[in-house]
Protein backbone atom coordinates (compact mmCIF):
# COMPACT_ATOMS: atom_id res chain seq x y z
CA UNK A 1 0.00 0.00 0.00
CA UNK A 2 2.78 2.41 0.84
CA UNK A 3 5.35 1.26 -1.68
CA UNK A 4 7.42 3.62 -3.76
CA UNK A 5 7.15 6.35 -1.14
CA UNK A 6 3.49 7.13 -1.91
CA UNK A 7 0.66 7.24 0.56
CA UNK A 8 -2.86 6.02 -0.06
CA UNK A 9 -4.73 8.23 -2.49
CA UNK A 10 -8.31 9.47 -2.29
CA UNK A 11 -9.68 6.45 -4.14
CA UNK A 12 -7.98 4.13 -1.69
CA UNK A 13 -9.60 5.88 1.27
CA UNK A 14 -12.98 5.83 -0.48
CA UNK A 15 -12.72 2.10 -1.28
CA UNK A 16 -11.65 1.28 2.27
CA UNK A 17 -14.51 3.31 3.80
CA UNK A 18 -17.10 1.89 1.40
CA UNK A 19 -15.95 -1.67 2.10
CA UNK A 20 -16.22 -1.07 5.84
CA UNK A 21 -19.80 0.18 5.43
CA UNK A 22 -20.71 -2.90 3.38
CA UNK A 23 -19.24 -5.23 6.01
CA UNK A 24 -21.21 -3.57 8.83
CA UNK A 25 -24.41 -3.62 6.75
CA UNK A 26 -23.98 -7.36 6.14
CA UNK A 27 -23.37 -8.02 9.84
CA UNK A 28 -26.47 -6.01 10.77
CA UNK A 29 -28.61 -7.75 8.13
CA UNK A 30 -27.48 -11.17 9.36
CA UNK A 31 -28.33 -10.23 12.96
CA UNK A 32 -31.80 -8.98 11.98
CA UNK A 33 -32.52 -12.13 9.98
CA UNK A 34 -31.43 -14.35 12.88
CA UNK A 35 -33.61 -12.43 15.34
CA UNK A 36 -36.62 -12.63 13.03
CA UNK A 37 -36.08 -16.34 12.49
CA UNK A 38 -35.85 -17.29 16.15
CA UNK A 39 -38.21 -14.80 17.75
CA UNK A 40 -41.62 -15.68 19.14
CA UNK A 41 -44.95 -14.34 17.95
CA UNK A 42 -46.24 -11.11 19.49
CA UNK A 43 -48.54 -12.92 21.92
CA UNK A 44 -45.68 -14.99 23.34
CA UNK A 45 -46.33 -18.33 21.67
CA UNK A 46 -44.11 -20.05 19.17
CA UNK A 47 -45.69 -20.64 15.79
CA UNK A 48 -46.46 -24.31 15.41
CA UNK A 49 -46.32 -26.41 12.31
CA UNK A 50 -49.99 -27.41 12.62
CA UNK A 51 -51.27 -23.86 13.11
CA UNK A 52 -52.89 -24.71 16.44
CA UNK A 53 -54.52 -21.84 18.30
CA UNK A 54 -54.45 -21.79 22.11
CA UNK A 55 -57.80 -22.62 23.72
CA UNK A 56 -57.96 -19.23 25.49
CA UNK A 57 -58.15 -17.35 22.21
CA UNK A 58 -60.74 -19.80 20.86
CA UNK A 59 -62.83 -19.25 23.99
CA UNK A 60 -62.46 -15.49 23.61
CA UNK A 61 -63.63 -15.70 20.00
CA UNK A 62 -66.59 -17.81 21.05
CA UNK A 63 -67.46 -15.32 23.81
CA UNK A 64 -67.30 -12.45 21.32
CA UNK A 65 -69.67 -14.26 18.96
CA UNK A 66 -72.06 -14.87 21.86
CA UNK A 67 -71.86 -11.22 22.94
CA UNK A 68 -72.63 -10.01 19.42
CA UNK A 69 -75.66 -12.30 19.22
CA UNK A 70 -74.34 -14.55 16.47
CA UNK A 71 -74.96 -17.65 18.58
CA UNK A 72 -77.49 -18.35 21.34
CA UNK A 73 -76.87 -19.56 24.90
CA UNK A 74 -77.34 -23.26 24.14
CA UNK A 75 -74.90 -23.20 21.22
CA UNK A 76 -72.40 -21.17 23.27
CA UNK A 77 -72.50 -23.67 26.14
CA UNK A 78 -72.24 -26.65 23.77
CA UNK A 79 -69.27 -25.23 21.89
CA UNK A 80 -67.55 -24.08 25.09
CA UNK A 81 -67.85 -27.58 26.53
CA UNK A 82 -66.45 -29.04 23.31
CA UNK A 83 -63.51 -26.63 23.40
CA UNK A 84 -62.69 -27.39 27.01
CA UNK A 85 -62.98 -31.15 26.57
CA UNK A 86 -60.54 -31.06 23.63
CA UNK A 87 -58.23 -28.39 25.09
CA UNK A 88 -55.20 -30.68 24.83
CA UNK A 89 -56.04 -31.69 21.29
CA UNK A 90 -56.84 -35.08 19.85
CA UNK A 91 -55.02 -38.06 21.28
CA UNK A 92 -52.58 -39.82 19.03
CA UNK A 93 -52.72 -43.59 18.63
Amino acid sequence: MYWNGHGMGAWGWFAMSFTQLIIWALILAAAVLMIRTFRQDTDGRVASDRGAVPSESAENLLAERFAMGEIDDEEYQRRLAALRSNARGPKRR
